[in-house]
């Protein structure tokens, strides 16, 4: 999962809201548990209650001696006190469990049964939930019973539970988020799909984008094809209309061309310069646009290997004098492009050499990568002159030649160089170990060999 892609931010961003989510579920379940567990003491005071009421109006005196079953009531600073107050405010009876403290008065008021609750802290720093109710004795009239439990308790084990629950959602939250990254990877594989698909066209693989695709990807696909078709039509439309101007203006150059021949003025002679300047500049840009056109065309691909050994023998037969070799590596990734381009880039550099060369000539051929792409290196090298970094510079000029004497139009190198651009490829000449020129061509790879 890369940084920038969708299934990376798919995946960020439900995990920053399940965080969030997972820190709220926490602190949620901590309140509703520490409210759960503020009722249970309550309803548990209340029952408390209930029981020194009854004893009480059983004795009709509040200082009677009163038996509870709950231990907390005899143990010391427990939270768990008791005491009957008279009307007065003046103490009458309390538990073992008071002694060396005095509960604070409740504030609020009463229900219309004589009840009320709150919160209050004793003199260690406890807090305590307290229910109070009032009855009425026939001697000693109204009385006021007060019954509390240490609510600290109830605090410290809700503390307690948000940390065991912040533990377990937390797991549950490494779950999750370890699957929303699974289900985005799944959700975006068609993508991948697509992109592989795309990439087969591309290598030559598959004329057109083909799989099963999801509904909202199928659109997509079929875009990518109608403009795989699209550009073909425009390919191949452009090709007919070069030609069509090829046909229609060679007519009239030759007829002013032979017209201008037969004349020996100077506006004939004139005239016959520009027909021929008109006729290479045609010439020139036909061929441009026909190298274009051919190496536009999407899917091509061609056995390396194959072409470079067959140039070496046709080159090899051609040269008697020379000594061609040959090292090329084993495997050797195909050419993604036409076999025709790839035979005119390599023929070309082998013919100026074996122009130039004295002796000894090398071909050799190897795979390697340049700004994260595949591609493959051939090189051509002589023991010929050479050419020093000026020359080697101007000499891929179109047209020109540093020695006029040797036959050729001087178009070689720079047809190399136009198909090199094409295909978005390099073409670099400096010196050879042999002592000649050394010409090194990258072109792109394919993905596979051919199938």
């Amino acid at each position: 999962m890369q940084k920038g892609s969708i299934a990376f931010r798919l995946f960020w961003l439900s995990a920053g809201w399940l965080i969030v989510a997972l820190v709220a579920t926490a602190f949620l379940l901590t309140e509703l548990y520490s409210q759960a567990l503020d009722r249970d003491l309550t309803e548990s005071l209340e029952f408390q209650i209930s029981s020194l009421v009854g004893q009480t109006l059983e004795a009709n005196s509040p200082t009677t001696e009163l038996r509870m079953a709950d231990a907390r009531f005899s143990r010391p600073t427990s939270g768990w006190y008791w005491q009957i107050r008279g009307e007065d405010g003046h103490l009458l009876n309390f538990s073992p469990s008071l002694v060396g403290t005095v509960l604070p008065e409740l504030a609020g008021a009463y229900s219309p049964a004589g009840i009320r609750s709150g919160l209050i802290d004793d003199d260690y720093g406890q807090t305590l939930r307290a229910v109070e109710r009032l009855i009425t004795l026939g001697d000693t009239g109204r009385v006021a019973i007060t019954v509390t439990g240490n609510y600290s308790d109830v605090e410290g084990r809700a503390v307690a539970f948000r940390g065991q629950a912040i533990i377990v959602l937390a797991v549950v939250g490494l779950i999750l988020a370890a699957m929303s990254a699974m289900i985005a990877r799944f959700a975006l594989r068609p993508v991948e799909h697509l992109r592989e698909a795309v990439e087969a066209v591309r290598e030559g693989e598959s004329p057109t984008v083909e799989g099963n695709f999801p509904l909202e990807i199928v659109p997509l696909a079929d875009e990518v094809n109608e403009l795989l078709r699209s550009n073909t039509q425009i390919i191949e439309r452009a090709r007919a209309q070069v030609g069509n101007l090829a046909h229609g203006l060679k007519t009239p150059l030759a007829v002013l061309r032979n017209e201008a021949g037969a004349g020996e003025s100077a506006l004939a002679q004139s005239v016959l310069a520009e027909t021929d300047t008109m006729s290479r500049i045609v010439s020139t840009y036909l061929d441009k646009a026909r190298l274009a056109a051919r190496s536009s065309v999407v899917g091509k691909r061609a056995d390396t290997r194959a072409v470079l050994e067959r140039l070496g023998r046709v080159m090899a037969k051609l040269n008697p004098r020379l000594d061609i070799a040959t090292e090329i590596a084993d495997p050797l990734a195909w050419f993604r492009g036409e076999e025709g381009d790839l035979e005119e880039m390599v023929g070309n550099l082998l013919d100026n050499a074996c122009k130039w060369g004295r002796g000894a000539i090398l071909l050799s051929a190897w795979d390697g990568s340049e700004g994260g792409n595949r591609i493959i290196t051939i090189a051509v090298e002589d023991d010929g002159p050479g050419l020093s970094e000026a020359e080697a510079e101007i000499v891929l000029r179109r047209g020109v030649r540093l020695d006029e004497k040797t036959l050729g139009s001087g178009l070689g190198l720079d047809i190399v160089k136009e198909l090199v651009d094409i295909y978005g490829g390099t073409l670099a000449l400096s010196r050879s170990e042999l002592g000649g020129l050394r010409a090194r061509l990258n072109v792109p790879a394919a993905r596979r060999a051919g199938i």
